[in-house]
């Protein structure tokens, strides 16, 4: 296990990650920290709210990204994407790990 520190909304969060996933846990971070950033006054916010924007909002960019890839094929020729999968079950792991930091 490693431990990263992740800097959100101008707050630093430690994180765990199995050994190895330091580098793509940090990308997640600075992913979360450019979606609070990009809202006005959700840094001024609490920990629990600035990162309830910014799951938001990037839970709004997956449903988007769901409702393209389902209105440009039909859904009997849709496969799974692979990667696409494991990116959001990192994010969210990701924030999992952060409402557990924040619940103490």
């Amino acid at each position: 296990m490693s431990d990263v520190d992740l800097s959100i909304g101008g707050r630093v969060f430690k994180v765990a990650c199995a050994a190895g996933e330091e580098a793509h846990v940090t990308g997640l971070g600075r992913m979360i920290d450019s979606k609070v950033a990009s809202v006005p006054g959700a840094a001024g916010q609490s920990e629990g709210r600035m990162l309830l924007f910014a799951s938001l909002m990037l839970a709004d960019e997956v449903h988007d990204a769901q409702s393209r890839s389902s209105s440009a094929a039909p859904a009997a020729a849709l496969a799974p994407d692979p990667v696409l999968a494991e990116r959001l079950e990192a994010v969210a792991a990701a924030l999992e790990k952060c409402a557990s930091a924040l619940e103490g």
